[in-house]
């Protein structure tokens, strides 16, 4: 099992700053592929995965944007009332945080979440152990 790759920028909170994030990244054949935006006054937080990480951080920071990379978890959750608890109690019961969590973008019949916790090789393992099916880079080309 493997995590995948989220990158946390800072933006202004003004008008364009996630178009501008999008454009330079469509602009170099990279896809956003999940992503959760949070605000706070005057700044904002864009937690993301990408279709190529190695290249978006490259090509954000050649860009000047300022930038950490941290290992995530992807698993599926089942589609129905109570599914997104199949992830969270198991976490949980072993004491460990969620950070942030959020969907990927059109995976079809299933729902991924990106999950970031702390221990994120113990929160693997013990996801695994409950049955939880886990992503690795092969979520980059879904």
């Amino acid at each position: 099992m493997n995590t995948v790759k989220q990158i946390d920028i800072w933006l202004k909170n003004e008008p364009g700053s996630l178009s501008n994030v999008s454009d330079v990244l469509g602009k170099n054949g990279i896809n956003i592929i999940a992503f959760c935006v949070t605000t706070e006054g005057d700044e904002g937080k864009l937690h993301f995965v990408a279709s190529d990480p190695e290249k978006a951080a490259n090509v954000l920071k050649a860009s000047g944007y300022t930038m950490d990379v941290k290992d995530v978890i992807a698993c599926e959750v089942p589609h129905h009332p109570g599914g997104l608890n199949t992830v969270l109690k198991v976490l949980k019961n072993v004491n460990i945080n969620v950070d942030n969590i959020y969907p990927c973008i059109g995976t079809g019949d299933i729902t991924i979440l990106i999950v970031s916790v702390g221990p994120a090789e113990e929160a693997m393992k013990v996801l695994s152990e409950n049955w939880v099916r886990i992503f690795d880079e092969s979520i980059y080309y879904m």
